[in-house]
């Protein structure tokens, strides 16, 4: 079974995800990283620029296809991969194939504004057209309902340490 990361951008999909791999010897994959490789570019914000959200949502299902057809891994999904056109729907198959548990990493908006500025990650592409810190808020009032309904766990992470969302993280991945 696929044990999937979902989360805002800062939520610690990615750094959690390989760490939770390298600690479970499964395989890591970033959907961040897949998708452009998926449309034969260097990052997403290349992808994003040249292509534009729709084909870049495009080549994030194909990609997120493809992942979930590999044995199972450890997988952090895209912060919008679940808005993605088709994404919901493939990932709740999945669920009900039981192929599938989906972790969603959930932020408060000034945790999430406060890591992505120590994080200096604000090379993402802007969502709303604001800045990519200020926008915080607003896409997560959008896409929490979304993230919510579709996690089998949620897991707060707001004042936690990373050592300790790890920890929860293992618990929650040791049924997969």
């Amino acid at each position: 079974m696929h044990f999937v990361l979902m989360g805002l951008r800062g939520s610690g999909k990615s750094t959690l995800g390989r760490r939770l791999a390298a600690v479970r010897k499964w395989p890591f994959v970033d959907l961040d990283e897949c998708t452009p490789a998926e449309m034969g570019l260097a990052n997403v914000a290349e992808a994003w620029a040249l292509h534009g959200e729709h084909a870049f949502r495009r080549a994030e299902v194909a990609a997120l296809a493809k992942v979930l057809a590999l044995s199972p891994r450890v997988i952090a999904l895209g912060g919008g991969t679940p808005t993605a056109p088709g994404a919901e729907a493939l990932l709740r198959g999945s669920i009900a194939r039981e192929v599938v548990r989906i972790a969603y990493l959930r932020g408060s908006a000034e945790t999430l504004r406060a890591r992505l500025t120590d994080a200096a990650n604000t090379h993402r592409p802007s969502l709303t057209g604001s800045d990519v810190v200020a926008e915080v808020a607003q896409v997560l009032a959008t896409r929490d309902p979304l993230y919510a309904a579709l996690a089998t766990d949620v897991v707060h992470i707001d004042g936690r340490s990373e050592d300790d969302v790890l920890s929860e993280l293992l618990r929650l991945s040791e049924g997969s």
